[in-house]
């Protein structure tokens, strides 16, 4: 038993694992990556400080998936992010996965 229980373990690390690799994917690929990072400031907030912000904040993944997409301004500074061309789904995506960064 305890076998079985390592290995749905290990599978499920390597599921996840393969899972935030397609995430930080899609952030390369919709170009999230040229004004952010995960652990520094760009021209936009370090993804491991917007998830520090937001953590247990139930509101803040449909708020952060809206101003993913129209762009929004104020929060983190002067300089605003721009609405972006992606799809609700892929502003969800993308919002779950920089909440999860730690």
């Amino acid at each position: 038993m305890k076998a079985v229980y390592v290995a749905v373990m290990a599978a499920a690390g390597i599921v996840m694992a393969g899972q935030a690799q397609a995430d930080e994917a899609l952030a390369k690929a919709k170009n999230c990556m040229s004004c952010h990072a995960i652990d520094k400031k760009l021209v936009g907030p370090a993804y491991k400080d917007v998830a520090a912000k937001y953590k247990g904040d139930k509101a803040a993944p449909a708020m952060l998936a809206a101003k993913v997409k129209a762009g929004g301004k104020g929060v983190w500074g002067q300089i605003p992010m721009p609405p972006n061309n992606v799809t609700e789904a892929e502003a969800k995506k993308l919002v779950a996965w920089v909440l999860s960064q730690k």
